[in-house]
């Protein structure tokens, strides 16, 4: 019997080549998008993709009565979050002048300082991605590979144990955090080329200990 991997939509992101590339990476998968609570709750699986401002996305996970069922899956089922659905997982953001999140864990978005000029914002491209931490998502990639990255703001968890991968950009930031059931990175790997898709079939073939 196949799985389901549900994508959740609240209308911030593009969600067609996460959808894509989930597909290519589990061909016998069905995988929806939707904003339904109880078709994200009967999934087998997770995705929590994202792009925008953090008061948008609050708004609009407020607006499709998500942020319940967001928090009762993270620590239940695989779940996957990317670039925003890293971000909004913490307590407060430093964007839109102060933006409260979902404070599933304990910590801050901030916003990058450039140190010298040729340091630009948004952190747009190729970046390496250091694995501090050991997680089956990270099986057949190495430290040091390369991700793709579009930000202008950057994590900071308040639990390092959190903290499963780095990049450096100006300073060093969290591009993964970690737990039993939960991972999610700033950078996305469904435009990540191949080792964005190792991770995806890592994620999808994942059986989280609780």
């Amino acid at each position: 019997m196949s799985q389901t991997i549900a994508i959740i939509d609240y209308g911030m992101g593009n969600l067609r080549s996460v959808k894509n590339a989930l597909q290519y990476a589990a061909p016998n998968a069905r995988v929806i998008v939707t904003a339904k609570p109880h078709q994200i709750s009967s999934a087998d699986r997770i995705v929590f993709p994202g792009q925008g401002a953090a008061r948008e996305c609050m708004g609009a996970i407020a607006q499709h009565q998500l942020s319940a069922i967001i928090r009762q899956t993270a620590t239940e089922k695989p779940f996957l979050g990317i670039c925003m659905g890293l971000q909004v997982l913490l307590t407060h953001s430093a964007e839109n002048c102060g933006t409260p999140l979902l404070n599933l864990h304990s910590g801050q978005v901030k916003r990058f300082e450039p140190t010298t000029p040729d340091v630009k914002i948004p952190h747009m491209g190729w970046n390496q991605v250091n694995i501090v931490q050991d997680h089956p998502l990270w099986a057949g990639i190495k430290t040091g590979s390369r991700f793709y990255f579009v930000h202008s703001y950057y994590t900071q968890p308040n639990d390092p144990a959190l903290i499963s991968a780095t990049t450096e950009y100006s300073l060093t930031f969290t591009a993964a955090i970690a737990t039993s059931t939960l991972f999610a990175c700033q950078f996305h790997p469904e435009k990540s080329a191949d080792t964005g898709l190792q991770l995806l079939r890592n994620f999808v073939s994942w059986q989280p200990t609780h």
